[in-house]
């Protein structure tokens, strides 16, 4: 599930956010100041950071700027008391990718979170995924669009990233020829025979699999399709 780290030294605004995010399914740590932020973000690497900008000691902004000068990427919504579009501006200058003004309804903070969770991860706005999927000893590193087994690193096309990214996003569901099909087109000039999907998965299958004829991974569905193998 997506991390979601919360900067906030109201106890009570944290703890309410925390308790509404995890509602939602996310896995959510709260820190009361920005070094400590700091900190956590360093050893969490969160999806995405709610971040206060009236904190003690070092406050949003400078924050959120050894945030950045850190390297991180994650997305970083800045929750301020005062309407000041000066305020808005220095954060959106400092990398800061939404704001929301207190107070604020907790439907808007979800839809927030959502739309900067799905500009940033595409499908996984929702609650379901991570930045990282792993089954056994294969790792889906969707930020880096890496795969990896145990040590080893699997070098994909385009193609079957996604074709792989689709599967492993939804493990146990059944995906048909033709909506796998639909799902990758944009990605190759794919033709628009199904079995088109046959032959990536097989290309799949002999990078992935320990034995291709026997597959533990991407599993074939009699008369139906493929489908990702449930953890």
């Amino acid at each position: 599930m997506p991390t979601i780290l919360v900067v906030e030294d109201e106890s009570a605004v944290a703890r309410g956010l925390q308790y509404a995010l995890q509602q939602e399914g996310y896995e959510v740590t709260v820190a009361p100041s920005g070094e400590t932020g700091l900190t956590v973000a360093s050893e969490l690497a969160p999806d995405l950071v709610i971040l206060d900008v009236r904190l003690p000691g070092i406050d949003g902004f400078e924050t959120l700027r050894r945030l950045r000068a850190a390297g991180s990427k994650a997305p970083v919504l800045m929750l301020t008391a005062r309407a000041d579009e000066v305020d808005k501006v220095i954060g959106l200058e400092l990398g800061a990718d939404d704001y929301l003004t207190k107070p604020y309804g907790l439907r808007e903070l979800m839809s927030r979170v959502r739309a900067l969770l799905r500009r940033a991860y595409g499908d996984l706005a929702d609650a379901t995924g991570g930045r990282q999927i792993r089954h056994r000893d294969l790792v889906i590193d969707l930020e880096r669009r890496r795969v990896l087994r145990g040590e080893r690193r699997i070098a994909l096309t385009a193609t079957e990233f996604e074709l792989l990214r689709h599967l492993a996003q939804r493990p146990g569901r059944v995906f048909t020829r033709r909506e796998l099909l639909e799902l990758v087109r944009d990605y190759e000039a794919l033709d628009q025979d199904e079995k088109t999907i046959n032959v990536h998965v097989s290309h799949l299958r002999e990078k992935l699999e320990d034995d291709p004829a026997a597959p533990v991974f991407i599993v074939t569905v009699r008369g139906a399709g493929y489908a990702f193998a449930e953890r």
